[in-house]
Parts: structure tokens; C-alpha cells; sequence
């Protein structure tokens, strides 16, 4: 996954769906991130929180917001891109997938 920055309160962070992310979205959720049904906007701003969180923590990066407190920082337009990103990442897999099995 490439490495992106978010902007909460004018500090940029790590953000990048980490293992250690969805493992975290498992243990809370009790499901896989990859099974976010579209449109379910408090689970896909709580993957983004954990996606920060545990970019954070294998950077070296100190990030101590709530989830609560995160997303009251974090703007619709914020969480629309990331859900954008992560949508166009997995189809260029998808396409890089298919190529080296030919």
C-alpha cells in the first residue's frame, strides 16, 4: 500500500491500511474490513482511525485521539478521498494480479 498523509488540526499523519489495522477492525467489529458493506460511513471512519493509528505506531509517530475525537476533526471530503483510494488500490492489484498470471 502506498504511503498517504491526513491532515487533522493542521498535523499531517501516516495513514495506510496496516495489517495491524484490520487485525484492530477485526478484534472491535468482530468482522474483516473487507466486508464493510458501501455506504457504512461509522465503519469506514473507524478503519480510517485504526489505518492512523497503526501507521502511527510503526512510524514512530505520536497520535492520541479517540475515535470520537478523530472523527469530529475529520471532514466528509477527508473520509470520501481515502474510501477513493483504497477502491483504486485494490482494483490496480486486481489488474497486476491478472497480469502476472498470464
Amino acid at each position: 500500500m502506498k504511503k498517504t498523509q491526513i491532515t487533522i488540526n493542521g498535523k499531517s499523519f501516516p495513514c495506510r491500511l496496516t495489517m495491524g489495522a484490520m487485525l484492530r477492525f477485526k478484534q472491535e467489529y468482530g468482522k474483516e474490513a473487507t466486508e464493510i458493506e458501501d455506504g457504512n460511513v461509522s465503519e469506514m471512519c473507524a478503519l480510517l482511525w485504526l489505518s492512523v493509528k497503526s501507521s502511527c505506531s510503526a512510524d514512530g509517530v505520536e497520535f492520541d485521539l479517540s475515535l470520537i475525537d478523530f472523527a469530529d476533526r475529520l471532514s466528509k471530503d477527508d473520509l470520501t478521498k481515502w474510501a477513493a483510494d483504497l477502491s483504486d488500490e485494490a482494483i490496480a492489484d486486481e489488474e497486476d494480479d491478472e497480469k502476472k498470471s498470464r
